[in-house]
C-alpha cells in the first residue's frame, strides 16, 4: 500500500500501532469505527477505504483517485438522497455539526396519480394517518360505548369521510410545511429532485420539468425508501389503489377488498370497517408474517367477530372496471392456492397490501458499484450503516435485515451523521425494537416472537407466562371478555430475562413503550413481578403474571381482579 501511494505521488502517514505505547488503545478504537479487525487500515480524507486489497480494488476502479484528489472541488459534504423519516434525520443532524449538506427528494406519482409533500412515507401515506384514521374508528366505538356509561342522544351518527381526509391532509400539509421550514433554519439545501448517481461523487438531479443539475459530494446517504407492490395482473396499476392513495382518496371507498395480510392491510381493513363498510380481507396464506402467530390469529379472530370477511388462500387474478365513479365498480376474481377453485365478486374499491418494494434500482447505484440484494432490492451494510462503497451510506427501510420502521430510520440517521462527522462513535441498536399494529384491537410487541424464541433458545430452555384480561372500560360498555391477552418469554437460563413481550389491546402501543425501556435494562420476570402495577389498567396484568403454558392451567378470566 505504501508503494501504491507513492508510485501515485501522494504522501502518507503511518501510524505503526506495535511501536507505540497506546498501540491496543489506538486499535480497539479503529475497530469501533470501522469494524475491521486486520491491518493496514487505510483512511483517504477521512473516508475508511479498508484494508490491502479494498485499497488496490479501490485504485482499480478509480475511486481511490478520486478520494485522493479530493478537496473543497465537491459542492456539499453530504447528498442525502430521499427526504423521508431517516433522510431527514441525518441531514438536520450533519448541518447541526456544521457540514455544508443537501437534501433531494422527490415522489414518484402513484399509478393513480397520488403525490405529497416532503417527509417521506410515514408522514405523508403512513404511519401518521394511518393512526388518525385508526382514532377515527375507534371514536366510532367510543359513541357506541358511552350509551351503557348514560349518554344519550337521539342523533342518527355516521361518518363523513370527506370531512376526515380534509382534516387529515390540513396537518399532513402543516407537518410538510414544518420540514421544509425546519431545514431552511439548518441551512440544508433541499432540491425536489429526482436524485440518481452518474459517477463517482456525482449525482444528477431532474426535476419534475425534466431539467437536469449535477451535485457533488464527498459523502452520499442513500434513504430512499419503498413503495407499495403491485400484483403484475391485468387491471391491477388500472383500476386498484395502495395506502399511497388512500389516505387522500377524495370519496369514500365503499364495499372495500383489502389483499393481503400484512399489518398495513389488517390496519386498513380494521379502520375502513370501524367506520361501518363492508370490507373483505383477501389472504393468500397468513395473517402477519414475521410476527408471533398466535398474536396474529387472535388479531384475525377479532376483527373477523367485529364484521371484517376474511377469504382465506385466495390470491386476485384479474381486475375489470364494470363501472367508472366515485367510487367506481370493480369486478374481481381470485382463484384458490390450493386447488383450482376460482370466485367473482363485485367491490366499489380494491385496496393492494402485499409488501413494499425498496427504491434503490433506478438511482443509477450500478453506476459506482453500490451492491443491492438482486432479489429485494435492499441495500446490505455493515454495523455502521456503510455500503460497499466507502463513502456512500444508507439508512431506512431499505436496509437488509434490519426493521422497518420510522423511528430505527430515525435514530440511525442521527447516530449515522455524528460518526460521519466527528461528534460520536455509538452505533443504532437494532435489538429489541418494540412496534404495535394498530389494528382495532391493537397488538403491541418486543424482541422475539415465540416461533423465534423457540428456534433460537429452544422450547424446554424457555418458560411462557400469559392471561388474557377484561379492561375495565369494557365490562359496563359489554364488550367481550377473554378476548385481550398478555404473553412474556422468558430465557430461562439468564434470570428468566425477557426475551419476547406481547400485549393485545387497547392502548397497546403506549403499554408497550414504556416495557420496551424495560427491556433494554435486561428486564427480568422477578423485576416484573417486584414492580407495583397501576390499577386499574391494562399494563399493570404484566405485574401479576402467574400461569405458564407449560403448566396448562386455564387462564380465562372469570371478573374483574
Amino acid at each position: 500500500v505504501k508503494e501504491l501511494f507513492s508510485s501515485l505521488g501522494t504522501e502518507c502517514y503511518v501510524l505503526e500501532l506495535d511501536q507505540v505505547d497506546d498501540g491496543a488503545k489506538i486499535q480497539e478504537v479503529l475497530l469501533e469505527i470501522t469494524n475491521q479487525k486486520t491491518v493496514p487500515n487505510i483512511f483517504v480524507n477521512k473516508v475508511h477505504v479498508g484494508g490491502c486489497d479494498q485499497t488496490f480494488q479501490a485504485y482499480q476502479s478509480g475511486l481511490l483517485q478520486k478520494l485522493l484528489h479530493e478537496d473543497s472541488a465537491y459542492d456539499y459534504d453530504l447528498i442525502v438522497i430521499g427526504g423521508g423519516s431517516g433522510g431527514l434525520s441525518c441531514a438536520k443532524e450533519a448541518a447541526i455539526l456544521g457540514k455544508k449538506v443537501m437534501v433531494l427528494d422527490f415522489v414518484v406519482p402513484s399509478p393513480q396519480g397520488t403525490c405529497w409533500g416532503l417527509g417521506g412515507t410515514c408522514v405523508n401515506v403512513g404511519c401518521i394517518p394511518k393512526k388518525l384514521m385508526h382514532q377515527a374508528a375507534l371514536l366510532g366505538q367510543a359513541l357506541h360505548d358511552s350509551r351503557k356509561f348514560g349518554w344519550e342522544y337521539n342523533q342518527q351518527v355516521k361518518h363523513n369521510w370527506e370531512t376526515m381526509t380534509k382534516a387529515i391532509q390540513n396537518h399532513i400539509r402543516s407537518l410538510n410545511f414544518g420540514y421544509g421550514l425546519s431545514l431552511r433554519e439548518k441551512a440544508v439545501a433541499y432540491v425536489n429532485s429526482y436524485g440518481e448517481f452518474v459517477e463517482h461523487h456525482k449525482i444528477k438531479a431532474t426535476n419534475k420539468n425534466g431539467q437536469e443539475t449535477y451535485y457533488t459530494a464527498a459523502q452520499f446517504v442513500i434513504a430512499t425508501g419503498e413503495r407499495p407492490r403491485y400484483l403484475g395482473i391485468q387491471g391491477d396499476k388500472e383500476y386498484c389503489i395502495t395506502s399511497d392513495d388512500l389516505f387522500s382518496l377524495p370519496y369514500c371507498p365503499g364495499k372495500t377488498l383489502v389483499v393481503g395480510a400484512s399489518y398495513v392491510a389488517l390496519e386498513c381493513a380494521g379502520f375502513l370497517a370501524g367506520f361501518g363498510l363492508d370490507v373483505t380481507v383477501m389472504v393468500r396464506s397468513i395473517l402477519l408474517r414475521g410476527f408471533d402467530q398466535e398474536m396474529a390469529e387472535k388479531v384475525g379472530s377479532y376483527m373477523e367477530q367485529h364484521g371484517v370477511r376474511f377469504l382465506w388462500k385466495f390470491i386476485p387474478v384479474m381486475v375489470q372496471q364494470l363501472e367508472k365513479g366515485s367510487p367506481g365498480k370493480l369486478k374481481v376474481l381470485a382463484k384458490s392456492t390450493e386447488g383450482t377453485e376460482t370466485i367473482e365478486e363485485v367491490y366499489n374499491t380494491v385496496l393492494l397490501a402485499i409488501g413494499r418494494d425498496s427504491c434503490t434500482r433506478k438511482i443509477g447505484l450500478e453506476k459506482i458499484g453500490v451492491k443491492i440484494n438482486e432479489k429485494s432490492g435492499k441495500i446490505p451494510v455493515n454495523d455502521v450503516e456503510q455500503t460497499n462503497v466507502p463513502y456512500v451510506y444508507a439508512v431506512g427501510d431499505i436496509l437488509e435485515g434490519k426493521p422497518e420502521l420510522t423511528p430505527v430510520a430515525v435514530q440511525s440517521g442521527k447516530l449515522l451523521a455524528r460518526r460521519l462527522f466527528g461528534a460520536s462513535l455509538e452505533k443504532c441498536d437494532y435489538i429489541n425494537v418494540p412496534t404495535t399494529v394498530f389494528t382495532p384491537l391493537e397488538y403491541g410487541c418486543c424482541g422475539l416472537s415465540e416461533e423465534k424464541a423457540i428456534e433460537i433458545y429452544k422450547k424446554e430452555n424457555l418458560e411462557i407466562y400469559h392471561t388474557l384480561f377484561w379492561p375495565l372500560e369494557w365490562t359496563v360498555a359489554g364488550r367481550e371478555n377473554n378476548t385481550c391477552y398478555a404473553k412474556i418469554i422468558c430465557n430461562k437460563f439468564d434470570h428468566d430475562r425477557v426475551i419476547g413481550f406481547h400485549i393485545l389491546g387497547p392502548n397497546a402501543g403506549e403499554v408497550t413503550q414504556g416495557f420496551a425501556a424495560a427491556m433494554k435494562c435486561g428486564l427480568t420476570k422477578q423485576l416484573l413481578d417486584d414492580t407495583i402495577g397501576i390499577h386499574p389498567t391494562c399494563g399493570e396484568v404484566f405485574t401479576t403474571l402467574e400461569i405458564t403454558k407449560s403448566s396448562g392451567l386455564d387462564i380465562t378470566q372469570k371478573g374483574c381482579g
